[in-house]
């Protein structure tokens, strides 16, 4: 099979006529052409006056390959992508999984894919149940501390567009782009460059992959929390959980740790179980709001409201005098601004689209880099603890009932209270609070967001506009601690113990928590070979 590299495709092609577009580009005859498909697409907006797509795709010949690569420099061979699971042996004691975001999700599927028969414990609730629950918090502002955006089945990443984009070059993205795609996903994933499922076919997704790791012997156990661990001479025994009202022991000598970046209590749990952590720079800042036709305009020129062309979006980063980054992140378009709290008295937010992306409003975090430096503190969850600070101030700022402190970006700039909103409404339910967001955030990340926006405005036009919306608090970008594993992927503290994906500081996404459970999957099957 041959690759065919940047070529360019008219906004109005037809995707049945790609051997044309492919003939064109190999200087060959259509007939040549056994089949084409797209490998990648991404939007080349760089000219206003000339939007269109750049592509690579995977063309097969009738004729000689070889001969045809020597005379294209854009053609390479590329190999069809298989997945191998490791070769393995059944234990007595089936593997455990703390948590079911996509790092728990895809080692589970692995794990039961080998046969295997992992459980899949999860403290929060099933997806179904979630999407009730969560429901009812953005409608009444009654937070649900079991059940909400960070916790239950597919983990935060399910209420945040279900954004695919990841700078992980590891090959497993595609063993994770076929499994969601395989399970209900939008085909598409495969090749766009910036490749998002939605928040409202993700939640289809997920459910679609617990049920595949159900019948494959597989046992999900839904308001279950892991609470302690037992061990013996630095080897995992079993583990305590807790379940509503009751507690049990499992025995395991196997457990991946995929609890996500808010489990804060069992972080806790684990430093005084004596398991090795450390500090880690991690970001916060704002969620910001444009009109996302406004962002269309910009990015795309006159060919704005071209059908062809889905809501724009962006992916900006300064550098400060201060040695500080401010970027953008966990861009939304055509989406809203969400309550993403978890824990009583504490307002956190974030970003969630879903497929067709059609919303008024554009948003993004606008985040600051933090560093050990800034917690002020040799404590391991000191960064822990300056995110709850922060959290509790915005709570307060909102007028403690969950509505979200709010700021114009002209009034943030010039230091004073926002009264009113301009073109752009904010989003976020169940309300808001204008007020003067100096209030709830420190000078750190207040000074850093008052040089960044305006350089941010130079690197996309109107991205400082004074109607703009600013939100806080956006806390929860990353995790604020590392737990540290060897080589195998199991803890340097405990032997069996799989610390993985965001919580355990090993992926920023969703992408890289999958691959990151996918690995630790495989090491699991390595290590059964031995045990």
């Amino acid at each position: 099979m041959l690759r065919i590299n940047n070529v360019s495709l008219p906004l109005d092609y037809e995707p049945d006529r790609l051997k044309k577009y492919a003939a064109k580009a190999l200087r060959v005859n259509e007939k040549d052409i056994r089949s084409a498909e797209l490998y990648k697409r991404s939007v080349d907006a760089r000219k206003k006056n000339n939007v269109h797509f750049e592509a690579s795709i995977d063309v097969r010949l009738y004729g000689n390959e070889e001969k045809i690569i020597k005379k294209n420099p854009k053609a390479v061979y590329a190999e069809e992508y298989s997945y191998e699971l490791p070769k393995s042996r059944i234990q007595d004691k089936p593997p455990i999984i703390a948590g079911s975001g996509p790092c728990g999700l895809f080692a589970g599927l692995i794990l039961a894919q080998a046969g295997h028969c992992p459980v899949i414990i999860e403290r929060g609730r099933d997806v179904d149940s979630r999407t009730k629950d969560i429901s009812s918090f953005w409608s009444t502002g009654d937070l649900d501390t079991v059940s909400n955006v960070q916790f239950g089945e597919g983990g935060a990443g399910t209420f945040s567009d279900g954004k695919l984009n990841t700078g992980t070059k590891d090959v497993r993205i595609r063993k994770v782009l076929n499994e969601f795609v395989a399970h209900g996903a939008p085909e598409d994933i495969l090749y766009l460059a910036r490749p998002h499922i939605g928040t409202d076919k993700l939640r289809t997704t997920v459910k679609n992959i617990r049920k595949t790791i159900i019948s494959l012997g597989g046992q999900f156990l839904f308001e279950t929390q892991l609470t302690g661990l037992i061990s013996e001479n630095g080897r995992l025994k079993g583990i305590k959980v807790k379940n509503k009202n009751s507690t049990a022991v499992m025995n395991t000598d196997t457990v991946i740790l995929a609890v996500g970046h808010s489990a804060r209590d069992t972080f806790k749990m684990l430093v005084d179980s004596g398991i090795a952590f450390q500090q880690k720079s991690f970001s916060m800042g704002v969620r910001i709001e444009h009109l996302q036709e406004q962002i269309n305009k910009q990015q795309y020129g006159e060919f704005y409201d071209h059908p062809a062309l889905s809501a724009a979006d962006y992916k900006l980063a300064v550098h400060l005098k201060n040695g500080r980054g401010v970027y953008t992140f966990c861009m939304c378009p055509g989406g809203s601004v969400v309550a993403a709290a978890s824990e009583n008295g504490r307002l956190v937010t974030n970003g969630m689209s879903e497929y067709a992306r059609d919303k008024t409003n554009a948003n993004s975090a606008v985040l600051v880099g933090i560093t050990p430096d800034d917690f002020h503190s040799t404590d391991v969850l000191a960064g822990v603890e300056l995110q709850r600070k922060l959290e509790a101030g915005a709570f307060v700022l909102g007028g403690e009932n969950y509505h979200a402190p709010v700021q114009r970006v002209a009034d943030f700039l010039s230091k004073r209270r926002s009264t009113e909103t301009g073109s752009v409404i904010p989003s976020y339910k169940p309300g808001v609070e204008l007020t003067d967001l100096h209030l709830c955030l420190p000078s750190f990340i207040t000074e850093s967001l008052e040089e960044g926006l305006p350089m941010l405005d130079n690197r996309l036009k109107g991205f400082a506009d004074g109607d703009a919306v600013l939100t806080a608090v956006e806390s929860r970008s990353s995790s604020p601690v590392r737990i540290l594993r060897n080589e195998k992927m199991q803890s340097v503290s405990m032997e069996g113990l799989y610390p993985c994906g965001e919580g355990a500081g090993y992926a920023g996404g969703i992408m890289s928590a999958a691959v990151d459970g996918i690995k630790a999957a495989e090491m699991i099957l390595i290590r059964s070979l031995t045990i």
